[in-house]
């Protein structure tokens, strides 16, 4: 399938900037379940200062900002995907796969977690199963409901909330997966939605690494396993390291507006 993206985010202040350092993780890359056809980034308000791949692989380009009230920031392109059921494989990259078993302030597994997992190593010894099953638990125990959480918002917090959006849902997923002792990461990219084109965020699910299989992706939200509607962008132990667009600024600034415009359709 290709799908055509459009991903347009804006920032907007009451007085400019005085200086500030932004990450993007915006670009994705060419592998087995997905290949790149073209993609580009425009950036207007900031200066690209560098390139780089960091531990995950992920591309980052590094902006700074100076004396603007206004960054917009658009990436636009289009991807080949076909659907690999999920899997995408053996391990690679920088970080080692020890790694992805560390949990982190979003993703420590508390007593719901714990709860919420109890018992699976046993009911399910095969780990295939056993992740679907996690993922099942965690989509009836937390309601997808935007405007509930935000991007400090633990697992634990979220399932004691009991409502979250994909991002919650794929904290939990991390949290209960790592405490199983199992290797597990976060994942940002796009959804091709089949009721709309235009959406206001990016969209996030979780992978587990599998004996025998590798890497395998669970989207909590919908209970499925990614296909070809699916383009991943970014990897990471939690949200903070696969964010599309983080950084920090410095000044008085006033208040930021921030507006979110992404088109995901089939070319």
């Amino acid at each position: 399938m290709r799908l055509k993206v459009s991903h347009r985010t804006t920032y907007r202040y009451d007085h400019p900037v005085s200086y500030g350092l932004q990450e993007l993780r915006l670009t994705p890359k060419s592998r087995a379940e997905q290949q790149v056809l073209s993609w580009q980034t425009h950036i207007e308000g900031a200066r690209k200062e560098a390139e780089f791949d960091d531990q995950h692989m992920n591309h980052v380009m590094l902006l700074s900002i100076s004396d603007d009230a206004e960054i917009v920031v658009t990436s636009h392109g289009e991807v080949e995907t076909s659907d690999k059921s999920g899997v995408v494989g053996r391990h690679q990259g920088f970080a080692p796969l020890w790694l992805f078993r560390r949990p982190t302030d979003l993703t420590r597994a508390g007593n719901l977690t714990r709860k919420l997992a109890g018992g699976l190593p046993h009911e399910y010894p095969d780990e295939l199963p056993r992740m679907h099953e996690l993922s099942r638990r965690i989509r009836e125990s937390v309601d997808y409901l935007t405007g509930q959480t935000d991007a400090e918002t633990t697992a634990e917090m979220a399932l004691e909330q009991g409502q979250g959006v994909c991002q919650d849902h794929a904290h939990i997923f991390l949290a209960a997966a790592r405490g199983m002792g199992m290797p597990a990461r976060y994942v940002s990219g796009y959804l091709m939605m089949d009721d709309r084109v235009d959406q206001d965020a990016t969209h996030a699910w979780a992978e587990a690494h599998l004996d025998g299989i590798g890497w395998v992706g669970f989207d909590i939200s919908n209970g499925i396993s990614p296909d070809e509607r699916y383009i991943r962008v970014a990897t990471g132990l939690d949200y903070r390291e696969a964010a599309p667009i983080s950084g920090l600024r410095y000044g008085d600034h006033g208040k930021e507006n921030l507006s979110v415009d992404i088109q995901v359709q089939q070319q």
